[in-house]
């Protein structure tokens, strides 16, 4: 019986690039960029949905649990949040697959963008039931730079995705 590893890619970096790549999108909140208001988009999230989009096969819905708390672990958001809303947007993310016929750039940046509003959304409301949040324009301009840096999001997991399987340099764009 032949092994699913038998094209001589190592097993490790067939899923460990995916799920590292959006841990390390998750830890750039951790660095120091000092703003009055949200405008660091979450970048957790964008590498999620570029993985999600570019390999829709490789993760089921269940992946974004997991990944959304430890984002949430490291970001310092109440824990349940990512997890909550990373979930249910795989979950439509799916029901949307099932449902065109065809993909391309455009389509799938329009479908990032409304998962990225109402993940940006999803988080400021339960911020706010927690006592936590201010006005919803002031996370206006996370979900607008999220939105607008997709594309660069889902270049890089490409890139990531050439060296993953082995198909040439990452750095090519």
């Amino acid at each position: 019986m032949a092994s699913y590893y038998d094209d001589g890619r190592r097993p490790l970096r067939t899923w460990a690039v995916s799920v590292l790549s959006t841990i390390a999108g998750s830890a750039l909140s951790l660095l120091p960029f000092v703003a009055q208001s949200a405008v660091w988009p979450a970048f957790g999230l964008l590498v999620a949905l570029g993985w999600r989009m570019l390999r829709p096969e490789m993760w089921g819905a269940w992946v974004a649990l997991p990944l959304g708390l430890i984002d949430d672990l490291i970001g310092g958001a109440p824990l349940g949040t990512s997890a909550a809303l990373w979930t249910i947007t795989f979950l439509a993310m799916d029901l949307a697959d099932h449902r065109r016929v065809w993909r391309d750039l455009a389509v799938d940046w329009q479908l990032a963008a409304v998962a990225i509003l109402f993940v940006t959304a999803g988080a400021w409301a339960i911020a706010v039931f927690s006592g936590g949040a201010g006005p919803l324009w002031t996370v206006a301009p996370q979900a607008l730079l999220g939105a607008l840096l997709f594309p660069a999001a889902m270049r890089v997991c490409a890139a990531l995705d050439r060296w993953r399987l082995g198909k040439g340099a990452a750095t090519t764009f």
